[in-house]
């Protein structure tokens, strides 16, 4: 009656064993580090760069705890102390970075487990901590306002060029000065025409008129109001971008704020790739479609990189060779709705793929419908840096939205290049201007506090049960402990994160867990109480309480599921374990308590007495009963 088919024992004991070992990492602590990756895809971290970091902290008589050489990927070098770490830190950046302006690598702090490397293959890693436990990485950056204020000076000239265009409104030329837009007209009627299309449709310019040579002038600026606006939307559209790229970063429960007029800070708990990281933060891809100038003049400064034409610029593609571009801009990455890498349907080169909004969609046709057999570049700008990707000639208009660039890029630049404009376009390029690591030292404490918490709430609520419950409050605490390795075990395994109120989340998951067991401990005395023998008093006790459990434990999920989906911060970290310390409680209290006490009771045929406490009969004459008492 009470006993468990070998296959229930079987998972009973996978369960115990997968527990243990993702739970053994998080019992050897991390140490400081550095971590060495390729700033770009053409340079490979190999054993010449461990070499040159090995001769580098040798001189220096620098002795690493642990070196880990990931080739094509990162080197890791490991150190005992924090002030190792952060002198290595700058022996390597020069050893390695002949140009700090421009490196070859990208050389982080970090931290890395102490975990053995056995556990290592067996992928079990330690859980993350958050930034009030375990530390992360500290960024500030800052928001280049002056090139947010000029890039929306370059898409209103072009929006003007374009009204004027479809009002037939005719001009001698538009130019840009910083963030002011000078329109010249020939008489003064046409200049009073387009001096009411400005005013009715671009209400965020001021216009003035001034004389040049002879000819008018439409000065416009932006209005004041217009500018602080404008660099208000930047800030906060960098914000949008940074939460998007560190969601494709995979890294859990980033802090992302405002600081002062135009700074951003970034908070980064329980991240592992901080190189990686920092690149992403650090890079500010902006993608750009225009008109190659085919101009004899052109092709000239091309050659012999003289005097660029007047509208133009000079930028190099991947190869090296210069490619001179209009200025005016056709379409940015403002336009895009999706990129996604791939590969060229004709030579099979990494490519990106991109997904065009109506407006982008609707202006890319018209430039390829009117400028068939001419050559359109699309440019990617990081760091204020312009490269064109690729530059075909068009052959047909082309319609749908849909556009491929490639040009010499492998698979990893593909990749990044798609999660960077898909992540959507910064508003205006940032800087690292701050970079920290919050070592483990400041979480210590909390670290304690919490441990403690939940310690001490274990064995009070362990003490308690034993008392109360004799031998089957035992059970229910080994059960309650199983809880709590299989909890550590899946956080683990899934890498979350845990912060502060994921351990306060624990502490409680420990409370709504032994709950389960009361229940059934009660219902087994009850039915004791009702006269029912032993094994069927085990039999029912567990088949009456788990409708109970199940309810109770779904209600309580539902709530958890509606914090970790309309929460944020804080409050997700203590759904996520809130949610996963029910499931695993259910599993615990039910089936694994059940498991001991059928191991314990389940062979004896006649089965007298259960050690479950002093269960209360109701009729005085059955008070000194003690078939049921031990």
């Amino acid at each position: 009656m009470n006993r468990y088919p070998l296959w229930k024992y079987i998972v009973i004991l996978a369960a115990l064993v997968v527990g243990s070992l993702y739970t053994l990492p998080n019992f050897f602590g991390e140490s400081p580090a550095v971590q060495i990756s390729a700033a770009k895809s053409i340079f490979i971290v190999d054993s010449a760069v461990l070499s040159k970091v090995q001769d580098a902290l040798g001189k220096a008589s620098l002795s690493p705890s642990s070196t880990s050489l990931d080739v094509g990927r990162s080197l890791k070098v490991g150190f005992d102390r924090t002030e190792d770490q952060l002198r290595a830190k700058e022996l390597i950046q020069k050893a390695i970075n002949t140009d700090l302006e421009h490196p070859s690598y990208i050389v982080a702090l970090n931290l890395i487990p102490r975990s053995p490397t056995w556990l290592s293959n067996l992928h079990a890693d330690p859980m993350y901590l958050g930034l009030d436990l375990r530390g992360g990485v500290h960024f500030m950056l800052q928001v280049d306002m002056l090139a947010a204020l000029t890039k929306r000076a370059d898409s209103l000239a072009g929006d003007i060029r374009i009204q004027l265009r479809e009002k037939n409104i005719r001009h001698s030329g538009i130019s840009r000065d910083g963030q002011a837009i000078d329109i010249i007209f020939k008489d003064k009627d046409t200049l009073d025409l387009a001096a009411g299309l400005i005013k009715d449709q671009f209400a965020e310019l001021q216009t003035s008129v001034a004389s040049q040579n002879g000819e008018l002038k439409l000065h416009a600026i932006l209005l004041p109001q217009s500018a602080k606006k404008i660099q208000e939307q930047a800030l906060k559209q960098n914000i949008t971008t940074l939460h998007n790229r560190i969601n494709e970063l995979g890294v859990s429960e980033p802090v992302i704020q405002q600081q002062g007029v135009d700074r951003i800070v970034v908070q980064l708990p329980g991240v592992q790739d901080t190189a990686k990281a920092k690149d992403i933060l650090g890079r500010t891809a902006t993608l750009e479609v225009r008109l190659v100038d085919e101009s004899a003049e052109a092709r000239s400064a091309e050659l012999s990189n003289g005097l660029v034409p007047f509208g133009s610029e000079r930028f190099s593609d991947r190869s090296g060779q210069a490619v001179v571009v209009k200025k005016q801009v056709l379409l940015t990455g403002e336009n895009l709705t999706d990129a996604q890498p791939g590969f060229d349907n004709q030579t099979q080169e990494a490519a990106v793929h991109l997904t065009l909004d109506a407006k982008g969609a609707r202006i890319f046709r018209d430039v390829t419908r009117e400028n068939v057999g001419k050559r359109m570049a699309i440019l990617l700008f990081e760091k204020g840096k312009g490269e064109v990707v690729t530059a075909p000639v068009i052959r047909s208009e082309i319609g749908g939205g849909r556009v491929q660039i490639s040009g010499h890029m492998n698979t990893v630049e593909a990749n990044d290049t798609a999660l960077l404009l898909r992540a959507g376009s910064l508003a205006a390029p940032m800087e690292i201007i701050e970079e920290r690591t919050i070592g483990p030292s400041l979480g210590a404490e909390n670290i304690a506090k919490g441990f403690d918490s939940v310690t001490w709430g274990f064995v009070a609520v362990a003490g308690f049960m034993c008392l109360y419950y004799m031998l089957f409050g035992v059970f229910s605490s080994i059960a309650l402990a199983v809880n709590l390795l299989l909890l550590v075990a899946i956080l683990s395994m899934l890498q979350a994160t845990l912060t502060l109120p994921g351990m306060a989340a624990m502490a409680l998951v420990l409370g709504m867990a032994i709950d389960a067991n009361v229940l059934i401990n009660e219902r087994v005395r009850e039915e004791l109480r009702n006269g029912a023998a032993p094994q069927t008093a085990i039999t029912n006790g567990y088949e009456r309480a788990w409708s109970t459990i199940l309810d109770s434990n779904v209600t309580t999920l539902i709530a958890g599921l509606a914090l970790l989906a309309f929460g944020s911060g804080p409050v997700r970290g203590f759904a996520v374990v809130h949610c996963l310390g029910i499931m695993t409680s259910m599993f615990s209290a039910v089936f694994f308590s059940r498991g001991l006490v059928n191991l314990w009771y389940g062979h004896v045929q006649r089965l007298q007495k259960v050690s479950i406490g002093t269960v209360w009969r109701p009729s005085s004459t059955q008070t000194n009963n003690s078939t049921d008492l031990k």
